[in-house]
């Protein structure tokens, strides 16, 4: 195989950057001859904005026998995408396989259906062992506790939880004149935010954009694997497949604006346990959860699919 087909209208510079490490060529979101493709890779949410341009691709991979997946990363609740769009895109049931990041309802729109979790990044999150090091100093950092992502919930509603459980969180810790940072992402270059996960003592995840309806995602957060590739000490919401891919002295999880409040005081007041799990973390996606993991998946399975 030496031609992957990758179709996301904002594009997956992971998948991208891990397809080309691998030997292979990438095509992003191609229209014309896809002669000598063997896999294509397509965001579910964008097939489903785009039925009838996802058929029209469905034709031309099945013409030159190539493998179509499709990546599901905001399962089960797909929020900001029309219902009727979901149920007729799985009537149509046009891929060979979904790859999600979510067991839950993981058949729904294919009868074959694999794990496949986000990842970190490797050009972009990354630690050297001396940087691994020097983070065993509490000298070494700059905040306290910090939170850098979306948090425009009037722009994007699906994030209002996150952002009142942060501001509760912020009134709570107060007090203490920690040195807490949250703040939205948009403005940062990705080297800052990275920066801000290294010079952080504690790196919060809480909530995400695919958490809605009667239980959250049980898929991690892209943060949940690039946090540690970067060395960062992670205490993250609970979810159900954090087991599935972290042992339990790998992670630190909470279950609640109490809970989140008081294991902020617990790693602070002990670094080196904080730290400990942050290296046992950090090579744990080194050595299975980059996205030339994901990527090497998903080329599996297409050399099987047929």
């Amino acid at each position: 195989m030496s031609r992957v087909l990758l179709d996301f209208r904002n594009g997956h510079p992971g998948l991208r950057e891990a397809f080309e490490a691998l030997g292979h060529e990438v095509l992003e979101n191609a229209e014309g001859d896809l002669a000598g493709a063997g896999l294509c890779v397509a965001d579910l949410t964008d097939c489903a904005r785009r039925i009838r341009r996802t058929l029209n691709l469905r034709r031309k991979l099945a013409a030159c026998g190539a493998a179509f997946v499709a990546l599901d990363r905001d399962a089960p609740w797909h929020r900001g995408v029309h219902r009727g769009r979901l149920a007729a895109l799985a009537w149509l049931a046009p891929f060979d396989a979904c790859a999600t990041h979510s067991m839950q309802s993981a058949r729904r729109f294919s009868a074959r259906s694999f794990y496949c979790p986000n990842a970190a990044r490797e050009s972009l999150f990354r630690c050297s062992d001396d940087e691994l090091r020097a983070m065993r100093d509490p000298a070494y950092f700059r905040w306290d506790v910090s939170f850098v992502g979306n948090l425009d919930s009037r722009r994007y509603p699906e994030h209002a939880r996150r952002v009142e459980l942060l501001r509760a969180l912020e009134a709570r810790l107060g007090p203490r004149n920690l040195r807490a940072l949250f703040r939205d992402g948009s403005g940062l270059a990705e080297s800052q935010q990275v920066e801000i996960i290294k010079r952080s003592r504690i790196n919060l995840s809480a909530l995400a954009a695919c958490d809605a309806g009667s239980e959250p995602s049980w898929g991690l957060p892209e943060r949940c694997y690039g946090v540690p590739a970067a060395g960062g000490f992670l205490l993250s919401d609970r979810r159900r497949h954090a087991a599935d891919d972290f042992a339990a002295d790998e992670r630190a999880e909470h279950a609640s604006l109490d809970d989140c409040a008081a294991k902020i005081e617990h790693f602070l007041a002990h670094p080196d346990a904080a730290r400990a799990v942050a290296e046992r973390a950090h090579a744990r996606v080194m050595r299975e959860h980059l996205y030339r993991h994901r990527a090497a998946r998903l080329l599996d399975f297409a050399v099987h699919a047929r």
